[in-house]
């Protein structure tokens, strides 16, 4: 199926069949990852990550698919392999192409995505409701002191204040680990 077919299945909505249509790529990002000393589950968690990428970038109303979804998915895997192997060298970085730059900044995109995923997930269960019911659902803190059993609205601003800095530290602590 061309390029402009899976386009045209995206934006009426038929995601479903246009991921099917992607995956027939993977065989091309298996190679890819395997002839640089990956392993198939790798091949697999890079292509995963990859299609997560280009999911979020169609969503986008600015964006725009300048290469083929091959070669966008393939320059994607093979950024997100290199970075996951930390083998960039400042020389390569120096010479990406503009493309390349906004492919780069993407996959650096996902993984602050998954960082706070990550941190968000690594709250206690009462962090997490609150600052869902906060942020998500748009809850008062009168409503959330209420539903939490806090003693006042300031006590409950104050606890998201803290979980809030709690997810921050956890943030802040994966991506100096990642960093390493």
């Amino acid at each position: 199926m061309s390029d402009d077919k899976i386009m045209a299945l995206f934006k009426n909505g038929k995601r479903e069949k246009a991921f099917k249509e992607l995956y027939k790529l993977y065989p091309r990002i298996e190679k890819l990852i395997l002839s640089n000393n990956g392993t198939k589950a790798d091949a697999n968690d890079v292509f995963q990550e990859a299609l997560i990428i280009l999911n979020r970038n169609l969503e986008k109303s600015d964006f725009k698919l300048t290469s083929s979804f091959y070669t966008y998915l393939y320059s994607v895997s093979r950024f997100v392999w290199k970075d996951t192997q930390r083998k960039f060298t400042k020389q390569e970085l120096h010479n990406l192409q503009s493309e390349e730059v906004s492919i780069f900044d993407a996959v650096l995109e996902e993984q602050k995505y998954k960082s706070a995923e990550k941190a968000f997930r690594e709250l206690g269960e009462r962090c997490q409701q609150l600052l869902q019911w906060f942020y998500v659902k748009k809850m008062t803190f009168k409503v959330i002191a209420e539903q939490m059993r806090f003693k006042s609205e300031k006590v409950a601003k104050n606890q998201k204040y803290k979980c809030m800095q709690k997810a921050k530290d956890i943030y802040r602590t994966q991506s100096k680990t990642v960093q390493s």
